[in-house]
């Protein structure tokens, strides 16, 4: 294919901001520092363990002026059942972790304004380096690399919320992530066993599953190097994520459970499909070495192995009391293979002065080296057989690398200039292969079922300045100046091939911020901020199935722009805190994906433009130490958001319904979360904790009113205990229960049921 000639430019351009990035870091290296006292911001950490509100995190130097939340990594393991590293996002104000096992690999954030479905609009950071996985913006590929951060090695977790600073892409739009971790200043180590038990009963399944974890982190300072190292091995059983459904009971069996689906259609539920296995390795080494008293280099390599397999159970009999699938090839599409082996590596030069200068440059690398599903395309006419034919889908060679250079001046005491350049690229290369052996069978000289490739590509210049202008008014404005192109776009299916047209386009996103500080203990801040999130390579060119879900492209989706705004009023206490928000976002050309029945039993997901959607709502969030009682501390927060489709003129249903009007998909109503711990004495440390999240929608008509049924997204009330105690000074022991009351929901996926979890930690 011919690439028009005004598409050529801009990749030229794009090498040379690349090398521009890095060079910029280079020169500020060589340059000059000076001393002069930096601003002590007292978040008062140790005081508030749980949730700590405040006008920004320390680490966050380049004049971010949203609304900050955060928790110290020792609050996280003295508080919460952890075996994943976003564990420790579990209770934070307004958002919710769609964790739906162990180990998930597809583990999402939601935020105040986003649902399960949105992991391109959050940014997560580990040290400054992305880990969001914005190669597509869904609930599998797309969730952040999580396992790149050992739950041992978190010093800290920010969360800034909206996308008010120009230093982060419109894909802040639900917030950004800053996850800190450790430097060791002398030898240090730690080996942690921890095990799960869930206790699941749902339909014809009731099983006792199982998972194990081994971790371990060793690290130390060596004069101007250190270095540090962790691991961690599991193995994890899952519940069923999700059943086989039919439209009515097989003739001449027995076993069947009634039931409809989410829209009220019969779905009669056949079978559990999967019943996951998943024995994951992950394994980080980071190096770190002073070249100065200023300048710092850090270096950090990450492998990651998935070896997974995925069953299915039937619960059909035939007439002689045997187990058979009854020829329903939806027990095939749950069953199959899975391995993966992935590499990230980034390199950050950073410099922390006490004086006007400081700059970073930072630059990663991720890259799928194996990633290979293998599935079978059916099942024998009779028994529980599969056949030896199917499918082999690859993700080998997908891959995206970003680079970040920034400088801040501090021109005056009450004045800092910040600004940056941004490049990023990201690539999508995923065919499937039919194959007459699917179980071991090579893809080599098989034909090619499907396939979506394509690449998107980056960059930015923003620039900000914060400016204390009198003594209790503080204004923050920038702007950032993006440029976006998606190219080599390539879709093949039903023996037919398309080379997608390139697309390119520009934008333009002002940011402003004003805070008012009446007095020490009050500060009062309203954000404005225009964001433009662009559609990934994944949206607009992935064409794969998934577990027992298929993924369409759309090629033709334009970028989503947000405009949003927050009052947010707080007061500090000797004790606490407490903070009141009301927030409103409006979207244009929403990118909102579906999951319809489009060919018969099998749930096709797909990416639309939206018109204009609106959500707003109020934020209570608070925290209080010493109630009542000495050593109780009390935190929590209340979420309201109305949420609402205000035009979608294209949305086209054959039941004559409209969109126009109805709740945004995966937008809850209400969020709440409530925790309370109570330390008696130095060595123990009790918590209950509690979460709940209102009623919420997957359709853009509002039709899936049907609840607690295999593809709902059903309210849900949990609540998790947990049990601290310091044996001696270098062993600790942790026992708690998660979903304490065995709340049987489902979000489209059925959730854990009461899991029992246990901990024993060692340390130097």
């Amino acid at each position: 294919m011919v690439r028009p000639s005004w598409v050529r430019p801009s990749r030229r351009l794009s090498r040379r901001l690349f090398t521009a990035a890095v060079a910029l870091g280079a020169g500020l290296a060589a340059g000059p520092s000076l001393a002069t006292p930096e601003a002590d911001i007292d978040l008062d950490l140790a005081a508030n363990p749980i949730i700590i509100t405040a006008d920004r995190p320390s680490m966050e130097r380049y004049a971010a002026p949203q609304t900050v939340v955060g928790v110290t990594g020792v609050a996280v393991m003295e508080t919460q059942n952890v075996l994943d590293s976003e564990d420790a996002l579990k209770y934070l104000p307004s958002l919710f972790l769609r964790k739906r096992n162990n180990g998930d690999t597809q583990a999402v954030l939601a935020t105040r304004t986003w649902g399960v479905n949105s992991s391109a609009r959050t940014l997560v950071y580990a040290d400054d380096v992305l880990i969001s996985a914005l190669i597509a913006n869904n609930n599998t590929v797309g969730a952040p690399r999580w396992g790149l951060v050992a739950p041992e090695e978190i010093e800290r977790v920010d969360v800034l919320y909206g996308p008010y600073s120009a230093a982060y892409a419109g894909n802040s739009m639900g917030g950004v992530v800053q996850i800190t971790t450790r430097t060791p200043e002398r030898l240090e180590a730690d080996a942690r066993q921890s095990e799960a038990v869930q206790s699941f009963g749902l339909y014809g399944t009731h099983k006792d599953l199982v998972t194990s974890q081994t971790s371990a982190h060793v690290g130390d300072r060596m004069g101007r190097f250190t270095w540090s190292l962790s691991a961690n091995y599991q193995d994890s059983d899952s519940q069923p994520l999700s059943f086989v459904t039919n439209g009515k009971v097989p003739t001449g069996t027995t076993g069947t459970f009634l039931a409809q689906n989410k829209t009220g259609a019969v779905a009669d539920v056949v079978g559990a499909s999967g019943l996951l296995h998943t024995q994951m390795t992950n394994a980080k080494l980071k190096l770190g070495y002073d070249l100065t008293p200023v300048w710092r280099l850090n270096y950090t390599v990450g492998y990651w192995q998935n070896d997974a397999t995925s069953d299915v159970q039937t619960y059909l009999r035939d007439s002689t009391g045997a187990a058979t699938f009854a020829g329903l090839s939806g027990f095939a599409s749950g069953k199959y293979s899975l391995w993966q082996s992935h590499l990230a590596q980034s390199v950050t030069l950073r410099s922390d002065s006490k004086g006007p200068w400081d700059a970073e440059v930072t630059a990663s690398h991720y890259e799928m080296l194996d990633d290979i599903q293998r599935t079978p395309t059916g099942v024998t006419a009779s028994g529980t057989g599969f056949s030896t034919a199917g499918r082999i889908a690859r993700m080998d060679g997908t891959n995206w690398t970003n680079v970040d250079a920034k400088a801040l001046w501090r021109t005056t005491p009450s004045n800092t200039v910040s600004a940056g350049l941004h490049a990023d690229q990201y690539e999508l290369v995923n065919p499937t292969y039919s194959t007459s052996t699917w179980q071991g069978g090579s893809d080599q000289g098989q034909g090619l079922y499907s396939s979506g490739r394509g690449k998107t590509q980056t960059l930015a210049l923003w620039a900000q300045d914060e400016w204390t202008f009198l003594p209790d008014w503080t204004a923050t404005l920038g702007g950032r100046l993006e440029r976006w192109q998606a190219f080599d776009g390539y879709n093949y299916s039903g023996g037919k091939g398309v080379e997608q047209p390139d697309t390119e386009t520009g934008a333009f996103s002002p940011k402003a911020t004003l805070t008012w500080t009446p007095a020490a203990e009050w500060h009062v801040t309203a954000s404005f901020g225009e964001a433009y999130r662009f559609p990934t390579v994944s949206e607009l060119y992935q064409l794969v199935q998934t577990g027992t879900t298929y993924t369409a492209p759309n090629a033709n989706l334009k970028p989503e722009r947000v405009l949003s705004g927050e009052l947010a009023v707080e007061r500090t206490f000797t004790d606490g805190r407490v903070r009141l928000s009301l927030f409103q976002e409006n979207t244009h050309d929403a990118l909102i994906a579906q999951t319809a029945f489009l060919t018969g039993a099998t749930p096709v997901s797909y990416t639309v433009n939206v018109d204009e959607v609106r959500n707003r709502g109020v934020e209570l969030a608070a925290s209080q130490r010493d109630v009542l009682v000495k050593g109780l501390e009390l935190s929590g927060s209340v979420t309201y958001v109305d949420s609402t489709i205000l035009s979608d003129p294209n949305f086209a249903s054959s039941a004559g319904t409209t969109a126009t009007g109805k709740h945004v998909p995966y937008v809850p109503d209400w969020r709440v979360t409530l925790a309370a711990t109570y330390r008696p004495d130095e060595q123990w440390a009790f918590t209950i904790a509690g979460r709940y999240s209102g009623k919420q929608y997957s359709t853009l008509d509002n039709t899936d009113s049907v609840a607690k049924v295999f593809g709902a997204f059903d309210s849900f009330l949990v609540a998790d205990v947990h049990i601290n105690y310091k044996v001696l000074d270098n062993l600790t022991l942790d026992l708690g229960v998660d979903n304490l009351n065995d709340e049987k929901y489902f979000l489209y996926h059925p959730f854990p049921g009461r899991t029992f979890f246990g901990g024993l930690k060692v340390s130097l």
